[in-house]
């Protein structure tokens, strides 16, 4: 049975990185349910050069500071979203990127979102995360204890299932083994 409980989102990022891997996240669109298992995450707090909450709070950043388990989103490269879960104590600035999810349900309609980019195509990096499942800045601070976006926790998977590895795709804090994603799974951005 799957839940949300925000008590497992209060341990520091690197640690609640290995509980999120294989919980779900759910969006509902006109009443239809989208539903991913999230496959990989990086790991970003705000003793990390390469968070957005290094230089403390802004606005931009000010969600990563909140209450765990709200969504923060931004806009990168001047075309793609990414989210994170919010994660750690309220005022610490920590989140989990969710660079990838395995869809579940609802797959044709995230492939009309992507337009028509299907197969391990759909959701194998964080901007085609957010395409796919239609989350945008409008989603900036949505608790996902509550509808039409929702993450729910099933139970933790086997330490030999997880890999942890060095984060891709930043310039900053390069050496640091804070992406873990699932062994074997074909959605992973980058094995």
């Amino acid at each position: 049975m799957s839940t949300f409980d925000r008590s497992l989102l209060l341990a520091e990022p690197e640690v609640v990185a290995r509980r999120l891997l294989g919980s779900q996240l759910v969006r509902t669109i006109d009443g239809q349910q989208l539903r991913g298992r999230i496959v990989e995450v990086e790991a970003y707090k705000q003793t990390d050069p390469a968070s957005h909450s290094y230089r403390g709070k802004t606005a931009r950043s000010e969600v990563m500071f909140g209450p765990a388990g709200h969504l923060y989103v931004y806009f990168t490269y001047g075309m793609h979203y990414c989210c994170n879960v919010v994660v750690g104590p309220e005022g610490y600035g920590a989140g989990l990127l969710i660079r990838a999810v395995e869809p579940l349900e609802g797959e044709d309609q995230m492939l009309l979102l992507r337009r028509g980019r299907g197969q391990y195509e759909l959701t194998n990096g964080p901007g085609k995360v957010c395409q796919a499942l239609a989350i945008d800045k409008t989603c900036n601070g949505h608790d996902l204890e509550q509808p039409p976006i929702s993450l729910e926790f099933l139970p933790p998977l086997a330490d030999d299932q997880i890999v942890q590895t060095t984060r891709i795709g930043i310039t900053k804090a390069v050496d640091e083994p804070w992406r873990f994603y699932i062994r074997n799974n074909p959605y992973v951005s980058k094995p």
